[in-house]
């Protein structure tokens, strides 16, 4: 079995190299292109061949300058008790991160759009298990509440694909989209609470 060339010899250069790479790639979606393997490499300043054996394709490469953000929660430490506080802590996290990097997640959702292509590169839903952390309270004193299936109508409507609607189409500023995102966040815990409630009769 062949060894991966990142992993033979030179780790520290390699790493080096890759990393020149994925930066120059993540500034050209920031530019709003869809850059090949060739144009992250005369962007970085290293050869054709060379930025070949990192990323093999196009899709790869990609996968590699997606934003990965490796969080498990975005609350701060110490967080609050109460759901929607947190509710709002996460939201407000995740809207400055959809903004932080708007540009790459627009061409990653611009991409992803393309038929038959594979989502799961560019789309990892990393959200969903933010919002059910911050939901988390709700096994305790809301039983039976089905904590998954909110998270994901929470996530449906806020994130990139959201702000793209209220900006591009709804004519809304940035600050407009996202105190909507937050917003809808909160009504959707507050009717999904409103549901329980009267379905086990703690209304």
């Amino acid at each position: 079995m062949s060894v991966p060339y990142e992993q033979t010899g030179r780790h520290r250069q390699k790493a080096r190299t890759r990393a020149a790479l994925v930066e120059a790639a993540r500034r050209l979606l920031a530019d709003g292109t869809d850059p090949t393997v060739e144009d992250a490499a005369a962007a970085a300043g290293i050869s054709r061949t060379t930025a070949y054996r990192y990323f093999p394709n196009q899709n790869a490469l990609l996968t590699a300058a997606h934003p990965q953000i490796e969080r498990t929660s975005l609350l701060p430490p110490d967080p609050p008790t109460d759901p929607m506080a947190r509710l709002d802590l996460v939201m407000t996290a995740f809207t400055r991160l959809t903004l932080d990097w708007e540009p790459q997640l627009r061409t990653s959702l611009r991409l992803s759009l393309r038929p038959g292509a594979e989502q799961p590169h560019l789309r990892g839903g990393r959200a969903i298990g933010w919002i059910e952390d911050a939901l988390a309270p709700l096994r305790d004193t809301h039983p039976g509440l089905d904590l998954h299936h909110l998270a994901v109508a929470i996530r449906a409507a806020t994130g990139i694909e959201s702000l793209v609607w209220l900006t591009d189409i709804a004519g809304y500023t940035r600050q407009q989209a996202v105190e909507t995102m937050c917003s809808s966040a909160r009504a959707l815990l507050v009717a999904a609470l409103d549901r329980h409630d009267r379905r086990t009769g703690r209304a």
